[in-house]
């Protein structure tokens, strides 16, 4: 179950920088489209013709759906692993997650919630990072009660 936790854990890296990528992606298209005199018709409901316009598609899905499911079976896990730690490192990165959607979402409408979106992603990953490698490690009194018993014997 150790493994499985830190799977996920590495998982919500990853798609951090899945989000990282895919918005850079569409935003490089996006303003070469308009330096080419290109417009945006935000009252239409087709997407402008821009291939790179998918990596908001990709953006918003992912940051919607995706990340907030892998986190809610990250924290399952953790609950089902019993470990007081994992469940800390777990429940820090839920918590960041939905702060992430608030942002996202709020962003839309005010540009200082856009700011914090992307600060806030950063404080994501490192966090989803430091539950991979901290959650389960040991202090050297357990990992030594742990060695088998010839090898305590002194």
């Amino acid at each position: 179950m150790h493994a499985a936790y830190k799977v996920l854990a590495f998982l919500i890296v990853a798609l951090v920088a899945v989000q990282a990528a895919a918005h850079a992606w569409a935003s490089s298209g996006l303003v070469r489209y308009l330096a080419q005199g290109g417009t945006i018709d935000f009252e239409s409901t087709e997407a402008p013709p821009v291939p790179e316009f998918l990596g908001l598609m990709i953006h918003g899905m992912n940051g919607m759906f995706v990340i907030p499911a892998v986190a809610i079976g990250f924290l399952i896990l953790a609950l089902l692993t019993k470990s007081s730690h994992a469940i800390i490192w777990a429940g820090a990165v839920g918590g960041l997650v939905a702060l992430q959607v608030t942002f996202g979402l709020l962003g839309h409408e005010t540009s200082a919630f856009a700011l914090l979106h992307g600060l806030n992603a950063i404080v994501l990953a490192g966090t989803a990072l430091a539950a991979g490698i901290l959650a389960f490690r040991t202090t050297g009194v357990a990992a030594t009660s742990r060695a088998p018993a010839a090898a305590r014997v002194a």
